[in-house]
């Protein structure tokens, strides 16, 4: 695989069952390298066995499908190059998608009223006369702006306070326009009905302290925008509710930021049950400690529930009753799911694996997917793309470490690149991986995997590294490297380091307390931690969580505090436009090293934010990748 070939991968969005339990539809996603954009359609695809799946619509970049409650129309969103998210309504019957929204700020996915005749959603509410909403103010004409809190822009947003998100419905009668249910300068998002259609039920942060933490609770509103009521007691952090469906209770995903409301580094998410009367503390469904929820939206079958869950480098479908017993693993194995959607006894969902970016299946019987499509047998025939293998070792203390290797063909030896994933509280897995496909597909050996700090292991496994976050990282991290490294097929002369937000801080921290690397990419990072404190979008929590809130600690903690100690050749790579770990970050690390002529480059990308190598416009992508595999090969292959 080559780094163009991020145009061969195709990727599916969460699914969307007809009513009859009869018609998958999902959008798939592919990058357009020679136009530089991303391409989407909806397909639709019988669940039994029958007709093949096909495109429903031809783009240019389509999103979100969701079947009216009646089976006779698809809601989807459509972006045009340029433009915003918009609704259209597509007849199953025949006929052209209709657009039903036209707003500066674009709108959110659609949620159906129960009797197919409204759609509610989400939507941001820019102010006028901002250079971003409209075209006649440039930059340098706009009014200032006033900030007040903490949490006042978001990477990939911008700026907060003048383009709130607010709760809209849309009668589909008649040709009227969207109207907005909510005010104010609060977020309010995650819309959805309940079932006798009186009834909105939403999230916002709406308390007196909301600029200090990340609490979110769910209030309901009449379709009429009056009645609102807050039913949760501001002490989670909650998205995604459902309505059951005897409209007693809402269900929602939520997280425990613990008494002072501050700890969301390695907490995990789980099921809640929310009484309609409130505001009161929701019932947690799920257990705290082992299982992390990591659904997109929740899925309602009968008396239970359907949720996904992250394990150990995989996603399983578990199933948990509304009666509070425990869960059921409906699904698992070496895969990612990452969608689901039930209807009328039949389940289907999309994932990946290790040969596959993504795959639609019905689940049958006994857990094991059913493919519906077959995307990859396309990808195979474009491109050759390596296997995965697991790695199983411990560290010094007889802790457990786990992880993966990506083996290029041939005989070997070949050169070895450790990659370190963001987060922390995240985890590599399961899943056909651009990166390590590319890097492998150049003929390097990569070794990844999620050490003490990761998710799907437990609370416990991430909350290890609290206050102490390179070190103990780095301990995991070099038991797994050298379990790959018994292998014959691996070099051990020839190493390199790299990684991407919290993988860059641990790639500057690695380097900067030893030479065993021949070269490293340190991307994205944060390495300063006293100025990442006041310039990140999240800074202003995260560092104390993570790092703990002593100066001195987080000095000792700042890879940046070593950097005359670094003698290994480093690429550092960030985006201009990043504000999860802002450009400083990368210019105080690359200033500290250019100055006593160290080897070290800056490779900056204009107008992309934190998610460049995930969604940044696909030339800077391939730009990206090419620029990686040559600072590799200048230094491990002389």
């Amino acid at each position: 695989m080559k780094p163009t070939d991020i145009a061969q991968l195709i990727t599916l969005s969460p699914p969307a069952l007809s009513p009859d339990g009869r018609t998958a539809a999902f959008a798939t996603s592919r990058a357009d390298v020679a136009a530089n954009e991303y391409r989407g359609q909806i397909w639709i695809a019988p669940v039994d066995a029958g007709a093949p799946p096909r495109p429903l619509t031809n783009g240019p970049r389509d999103s979100a499908p969701r079947f009216s409650p009646d089976g006779t129309r698809l809601a989807f969103l459509r972006t045009e190059p340029g433009g915003k998210p918009q609704l259209h309504v597509l007849p199953l019957d025949g006929g052209e998608p209709r657009r039903i929204t036209d707003l500066p700020g674009g709108a959110g996915a659609a949620a159906w009223s129960p009797d197919s005749r409204s759609i509610a959603f989400c939507a941001r509410v820019p102010e006028s006369g901002r250079y971003g909403t409209d075209e006649k103010v440039s930059p340098e004409q706009e009014a200032p702006r006033r900030i007040t809190g903490l949490q006042y822009r978001r990477d990939n947003v911008g700026f907060l306070a003048d383009r709130r998100e607010h709760v809209f419905v849309l009668g589909l009668d008649g040709s009227g326009e969207p109207v907005q249910l909510t005010e104010g300068d609060h977020d309010d998002s995650d819309v959805t009905w309940s079932p006798d259609g009186q009834w909105l039920a939403f999230t916002s942060a709406r308390h007196q302290e909301r600029e200090h933490d990340e609490i979110r609770d769910v209030f309901v509103i009449r379709a009429d925008g009056s009645g609102t009521r807050q039913l949760t007691d501001g002490t989670l952090a909650l998205s995604a509710p459902a309505f059951t469906p005897d409209g007693a209770r809402i269900l929602a995903i939520g997280c425990d930021h613990g008494p002072g409301r501050d700890r969301w580094v390695a907490r995990n998410d789980g099921l809640f049950a929310i009484g309609t009367d409130g505001p009161a503390r929701p019932n947690r469904l799920t257990e705290a400690e082992t299982i992390q929820v990591v659904s997109e939206r929740l899925v309602l079958d009968g008396d239970r529930v359907l949720v996904l869950a992250a394990n150990r480098g995989a996603v399983d479908l578990l199933a948990v009753p509304l009666d509070g017993t425990g869960p059921q693993v409906l699904s698992a194995g070496p895969r990612q799911l990452t969608g689901v959607a039930s209807a009328q006894g039949r389940t289907v969902v999309t994932y990946t694996d290790a040969g596959t970016p993504g795959e639609l299946a019905a689940l049958r019987s006994g857990g094991e997917p059913a493919p519906l499509t077959a995307f990859a047998a396309e990808l195979g025939a474009a491109v050759s793309t390596v296997a995965l293998s697991e790695v199983n070792t411990a560290a010094p203390d007889g802790y457990p470490v786990h992880g993966f290797l990506a083996l290029p063909d041939g005989p070997g030896p070949h050169p070895v690149l450790l990659m370190v994933h963001g987060g922390p509280y995240a985890q590599y897995g399961w899943t056909l991986f651009d990166e390590a496909q590319v890097y492998a597909g150049a003929g390097y050996a990569v070794v990844y995997g999620n050490p003490r700090g990761s998710s799907g292991y437990g609370q416990a496994h991430g909350a290890a590294i609290l206050g102490d976050v390179g070190e103990r990282s780095a301990v995991d991290l070099y038991a797994l490297l050298d379990a790959a490294l018994e292998r014959p097929e691996l070099d051990a002369s020839r190493v390199g380091v790299l990684g991407g937000s919290h993988g860059g801080f641990m790639t500057s921290w690695l380097i900067g307390h030893g030479d065993r690397f021949g070269a490293a990419v340190s991307e994205r990072a944060v390495n300063a931690i006293d100025s990442f404190t006041g310039s990140s979008d999240i800074g202003w929590n995260f560092a104390r969580d993570l790092y703990g809130p002593d100066v001195e600690a987080q000095r000792r903690q700042s890879p940046l505090t070593y950097a005359d100690a670094i003698t290994t050749p480093l690429l550092i790579i960030h985006s201009e436009q990043d504000w999860r770990c802002p450009l400083e970050q990368a210019q105080r690390l690359y200033v500290a090293l250019r100055s006593r002529d160290a080897t070290v480059e800056l490779l900056l990308f204009p107008g992309e934010g934190h998610e460049l190598s995930r969604s940044g416009l696909p030339q800077h992508r391939v730009a990206r990748f090419e620029a990686i595999l040559d600072w590799f090969d200048r230094y491990l292959r002389p």
